[in-house]
């Protein structure tokens, strides 16, 4: 079995033929989904397709893209909203500074409030990093002083110092399909040194879609395709893989395994 850990199934490619597209991924042995918030209005869709669905969890959060809609947001409505039964992870959140759709000082403030009811929670923070290498963390070291949260940096594309220094933090590590492009043979050789109790897969589905799929809009299935390459880039089995990735989130995302 294997499990999706970020995917968007409320996006545009994927909402409107949602059912079909579970059951495909179904078939070739992916046993659950985490549904990725991204804006406040999402969360009841999130969590409704979560509710319906057995093997389908959700998260609540708000993306650094669209951190200046939400500068009146409040503790306590994320923090209520992390009680939901099927609410498993908070997030995505992060800093993103490529392309800066929100002001750099909101997007912090806003990571740093996901941070803070995680950890009263201790439910994992699914991070996003891009060309913020150096501000993510520092404040993930911080916010780890004041004390420890768990957390995971999805879709990894960072460079290998950035990704030693989360790990010695205690963070985990999701792999997309970028791992599986030509051009991405740093993150290949990234991909090898990190240790398998740390390591998840993920499609961000519908964005990302591995080899052989590129130029299609990505599917939940289209993890297997990920993982495979995977496998075989570190020298182990497929089955081997999909065991222990599937045992991280699990250990991660705790509340899905009660």
């Amino acid at each position: 079995m294997l499990i999706d850990s970020h995917c968007h199934l409320e996006y545009e490619g994927l909402v409107e033929n949602q059912s079909e597209i579970l059951d495909r991924a179904r078939e070739t042995g992916v046993g659950a989904f985490l549904n990725i918030s991204t804006k406040k209005a999402e969360w009841d869709q999130v969590l409704s397709t979560a509710n319906s669905q057995s093997d389908v969890y959700a998260s609540v959060g708000i993306h650094p893209h669209n951190a200046d809609e939400h500068q009146d947001l409040l503790r306590e409505e994320l923090l209520e909203a992390t009680r939901g039964r099927k609410v498993i992870g908070i997030g995505e959140t992060g800093l993103d500074y490529y392309y800066d759709h929100s002001d750099r000082k909101v997007q912090q403030d806003l990571f740093r409030m996901h941070i803070d009811v995680a950890r009263e929670v201790q439910l994992p923070v699914i991070i996003h990093t891009r060309d913020a290498e150096e501000d993510t963390l520092a404040i993930l070291t911080d916010e780890m002083e004041k004390g420890s949260f768990p957390a995971l940096i999805h879709c990894f594309t960072a460079s290998d110092e950035f990704g030693r220094r989360v790990l010695e933090l205690g963070l985990s590590i999701s792999l997309s399909g970028i791992v599986t492009f030509k051009n991405a043979k740093d993150l290949q050789a990234f991909a090898l040194t990190v240790p398998e109790e740390r390591l998840l897969v993920e499609t961000d589905s519908p964005f990302l879609a591995p080899v052989p799929h590129r130029g299609k809009s990505c599917e939940p299935g289209f993890v297997q395709d990920t993982a495979r390459f995977l496998a075989e880039l570190r020298g182990e089995s497929f089955e081997e893989l999909a065991q222990y990735t599937t045992q991280n989130f699990y250990r991660l995302f705790s509340k899905a395994a009660s």
